[in-house]
């Protein structure tokens, strides 16, 4: 099975509609067994192009998940990513920002979680959280001490202008970035809240406030919206993957990891003649019986 991931990508410049992107889309497994068996090959591929990545110490790989509540991100996280080798991996949630990280600029606490070449680092929200949640929310904006001449009309140009420098940056320096935005119906988010009621293992991944920020909605959309036209880019492209069935969104996320680590072309390093001569007499040498 390979999933054409292209009709998910934000083409760089592309005006997006996010009404008329689907969060729901055909299956592309026809039970929870086949669907079992399409993630756990994927999964094997990715754990050995992880190997790959490792061995090279040439790129490293970020990820960026962004969504609204109850999408599914740490879902995504634990499915895909379950047979990556801890040690060449790195997960960071993003929470509200401390004292000391609202006293250096929106970029800061992010860049200092950057992952290492080698390795895949993973960001359950962002930086991309400066132009949503703070967008949606200007009194956040108020309270982060920025110069009052700079918190005008073009404040979020100017970030977004910020974060495609940053990404082109990485990219040129042997990072490879995709993000992905998990795009769930409100209806569905509805319903998951519900669950997480009902259902007393899941009441701790409830908040109050989770409804408070499902009325703003609309607004959310819209900054949405303006965030993936402005800094999808070809070497930095979001995705906007229908999140309704959790199965296919893991499925989906996988192919493009997949996709990603193999349009990199990486070998093992190749052994000097030198250093083989070396191997052979350390094996000569652990050859003898003690």
């Amino acid at each position: 099975m390979k999933i054409d991931v292209e009709q998910f990508e934000v083409k760089a410049k592309e005006k997006v509609s996010l009404k008329k992107r689907p969060t729901d889309v055909a299956p592309f497994y026809h039970s929870k067994e086949q669907y079992q068996e399409c993630l756990t090959e994927q999964i094997e591929r990715l754990s050995a192009l992880q190997g790959l990545l490792y061995a090279n110490n040439n790129y490293a790989v970020l990820l960026i998940f962004q969504a609204m509540d109850a999408a599914g991100k740490d879902g995504v996280i634990k499915h895909v990513l379950s047979g990556i080798n801890p040690q060449g991996c790195e997960v960071y949630s993003f929470k509200h920002p401390s004292a000391e990280e609202l006293d250096h600029d929106f970029l800061w606490r992010s860049v200092r979680r950057l992952p290492e070449r080698g390795r895949i680092g993973i960001f359950n929200r962002s930086y991309y959280e400066e132009v949503l949640i703070v967008r949606v929310h200007p009194e956040i904006l108020a309270g982060e001490g920025l110069p009052g001449q700079l918190v005008n009309g073009h404040v979020w140009r100017d970030r977004f202008e910020s974060i495609v420098n940053l990404e082109e940056h990485l990219h040129r320096n042997g990072t490879r970035i995709v993000k992905f935005f998990l795009h769930i119906s409100k209806e569905e988010q509805r319903k998951r809240f519900i669950e997480r009621i009902d259902n007393p293992e899941k009441n701790w991944k409830f908040d109050k406030a989770d409804v408070e920020e499902r009325k703003l909605w609309k607004q959310y959309m819209e900054a949405y919206q303006d965030c993936l036209e402005a800094t999808s880019r070809k070497n930095a492209p979001w995705y906007i993957v229908p999140a309704d069935d959790k199965k296919n969104a893991r499925l989906i996320v996988a192919q493009v990891l997949l996709n990603l680590l193999e349009e990199l072309k990486m070998e093992y390093p190749d052994t000097s003649e030198e250093r083989r001569k070396e191997l052979q007499e350390i094996r000569k040498e652990l050859a003898k019986p003690e």
